[in-house]
């Protein structure tokens, strides 16, 4: 009669209770008829939402880079491989949490039961291995395993060079050069015009490209899970000294000529010497010096000279060019004062 209490001795007090009780659901039935009816207006209302959960972050747009992450860690077909990072916990014996990346036998290092081997194994089988080892072990009691997998690094390709976010990228099956390169941010400023893309046991693929990826559409290769692809640095030579701007620049053709420099420069100032122009390479033997004969080459009674990568084209400064050049501007800088004293006296 009374369920939650003893009846024979006490039958005041179960009746109070079961008052108390039915009270109590009571109010929780009303509770729940005002949600239901609060949900009912809504949908009626046509408010967004009302007949679906509601989402505490947006979703990620379909072919991003977090859904492709999302759906590695939800593929029961994936399994573990060399250099995936794992993170294996054990429920209730937290001194069991290990953070560890599967070695090149394919094994990871646990405490208690020492090398288990995952590569191969799903999430689910590797799991059951574990739990098998500490129960037949008598470390743990009926335990409970959970995998984690952080970095699916057999299941990924690297990109690594000019980009803004160089790491390891999820691979479903076969995706796009110029897909990864968008989930690694971009090209860089410094970024070349090749890229090598290295598949296991192949020698590497070198494809044309651009900061501009529609202007290279048949260098959309194919990139499978385990390749690296490598933006590489364009090669920069410098101009500096008496130029108009003294500047690193990219030799996005793979070469570039002095007076192609020179003119990226700005151009030379009217107060170079442009007899003692040098390029200063560096190579085995340490720094050299090549004379330049600028002034012939921009007179066109020389033929151009080709600079190399890291190569430093030095424009001096003619002491005497200078000082006649001072001598005019402080000259220019006394006309200008005299004309304020004038208007304003």
């Amino acid at each position: 009669m009374f369920p939650n209490c003893v009846p024979q001795r006490n039958q005041r007090v179960c009746v109070r209770k079961l008052v108390l009780d039915s009270s109590k659901m009571r109010v929780v039935w009303k509770i729940i008829g005002l949600g239901a009816y609060v949900i009912a207006v809504m949908i009626a209302l046509g408010v967004p939402g009302s007949g679906q959960t509601a989402s505490l972050s947006q979703p990620p747009r379909p072919g991003s880079p977090d859904t492709k992450i999302s759906a590695l860690a939800g593929d029961p077909a994936l399994r573990l491989g060399i250099g995936d990072l794992v993170d294996v916990s054990v429920y209730n014996v937290p001194e069991l949490e290990t953070k560890i990346r599967v070695s090149s036998d394919g094994n990871i290092d646990l405490p208690l039961i020492n090398q288990v081997h995952v590569e191969g194994l799903t999430v689910e089988d590797a799991e059951a291995a574990i739990e098998q080892r500490l129960a037949h072990g008598g470390f743990v009691k009926n335990p409970h395993v959970q995998i984690f997998v952080q970095e699916y690094t057999s299941q990924g390709a690297s990109v690594l060079g000019e980009v803004f976010k160089p790491g390891i990228y999820p691979v479903l099956g076969e995706e796009k050069l110029f897909s990864l390169i968008s989930a690694a941010g971009g090209f860089t400023d410094r970024a070349g015009k090749n890229i090598s893309v290295m598949h296991r046991g192949q020698p590497p693929v070198v494809v044309p490209i651009s900061h501009n990826l529609e202007d290279h559409p048949d260098s959309n290769i194919s990139v499978l899970a385990g390749d690296t692809v490598i933006v590489r640095r364009a090669d920069v030579v410098y101009v500096v000294g008496d130029v108009g701007r003294p500047s690193g620049f990219l030799m996005d053709s793979g070469h570039i000529s002095v007076l192609q420099a020179i003119a990226l420069a700005g151009g030379t100032n009217s107060t170079a010497k442009l007899s003692g122009a040098r390029i200063i390479r560096k190579g085995p033997a340490g720094l050299t010096s090549v004379p330049v004969p600028l002034k012939k080459l921009l007179h066109a009674k020389a033929d151009d000279m080709p600079m190399e990568a890291d190569d430093i084209l030095f424009v001096p400064t003619s002491s005497r060019k200078q000082m006649e050049a001072r001598s005019a501007e402080a000259a220019a800088q006394l006309a200008t004062a005299v004309g304020v004293v004038a208007v304003h006296p």
